[in-house]
């Protein structure tokens, strides 16, 4: 065998070695595509949108108030959702013709601002206090999703990782994009509630 002949086949390994050693775990452990099928967080993602879900993330930090997350629905962890965390482990939600109140852990009310929902939303949901490890989660297109308005709190098990990338389609290509819309601070006011109650079961 020739020098160039040599240099192709080591080359070729190289590369396969590369791939096993480094692409297959990224590809594993670290990130995964995702395409979104259906309306559910329009305008935030659109139909066939194409994105990175980083699974790392949450290793090293909490889930946070506004993450876009794609996670294994509890009702069959075969399919997989995506929706914005809006309720955090401890806090007691309500929503009273679409507008979200939070009371936390320590006892703060905080009604939500979400300049990300253009569709109008007069949905009224009781009270729901979430465990140690549960999340509430909402879609954005809130009149057109399904999520823990209809089959309750989110385990944080069933977390896959937040959206991290949006590849497709070009136009809107960028890193955050769930932060396109800027998650605003909610006005905070005092509240009786004891922290006590904020720590009961959930539903």
């Amino acid at each position: 065998m020739n020098d160039t002949g040599k240099g192709l086949l080591k080359d070729l390994f190289t590369l396969a070695l590369l791939i096993v050693v480094v692409v297959i775990p990224i590809r594993l452990f670290v990130i995964s595509p995702f395409v979104v099928d259906g309306e559910s967080m329009h305008p935030t993602f659109e139909n066939l949108d194409y994105l990175i879900v980083d699974e790392l993330v949450y290793r090293f930090e909490a889930p946070a108030r506004g993450d876009v997350i794609v996670f294994r629905y509890p009702g069959d962890t075969s399919i997989f959702y995506i929706k914005r965390i809006i309720g955090l482990p401890g806090e007691t939600v309500s929503i009273n013709h679409g507008i979200v109140t939070i009371t936390t852990a320590s006892g703060q009310s905080l009604t939500l601002s979400e300049p990300y929902i253009v569709a109008k939303d007069a949905t009224t949901y009781p009270k729901v206090t979430l465990g140690p490890d549960e999340y509430f989660v909402m879609g954005d297109n809130r009149p057109n999703s399904s999520d823990s308005r209809v089959w309750g709190p989110l385990p944080r098990k069933d977390i896959i990782g937040r959206v991290d990338l949006r590849l497709l389609p070009i136009s809107r290509i960028g890193f955050l994009p769930g932060d396109d819309v800027h998650y605003a601070s909610p006005a905070a006011t005092s509240t009786a509630t004891t922290t006590s109650s904020l720590q009961a079961a959930g539903l």
